[in-house]
């Protein structure tokens, strides 16, 4: 199954505190769950003003589906094509 990153734009994500993170994890596994075993979420990076997230999904449309159920923004999504790491370079 594809694997996809969205950028997700959230000023002051970086701020956010820890019950605030958890908040929006569970609303974010909350959706998932009605959605069903077709996505799932890996993990997240957060920034200043950004939170990267790493999903498996059949297409850009379950993403964007999750999105607009959790009232998350969306603004850009990407598959990732191929994974490189220092391995790569042996």
């Amino acid at each position: 199954m594809p694997k996809f990153i969205i950028e997700r734009e959230i000023p002051g994500a970086g701020d956010l505190l820890p019950e605030q993170l958890q908040a929006i994890s569970q609303k974010s596994c909350g959706v998932l769950r009605e959605m069903g075993p077709q996505i799932q979420w890996v993990q997240s990076y957060v920034t200043g003003d950004k939170v990267y997230c790493i999903y498996i999904a059949p297409g850009e449309d379950a993403i964007r589906e999750h999105a607009q159920r959790g009232g998350f923004p969306a603004n850009r999504i990407s598959r990732i094509r191929t994974v490189i790491d220092p391995t790569t370079s042996e």
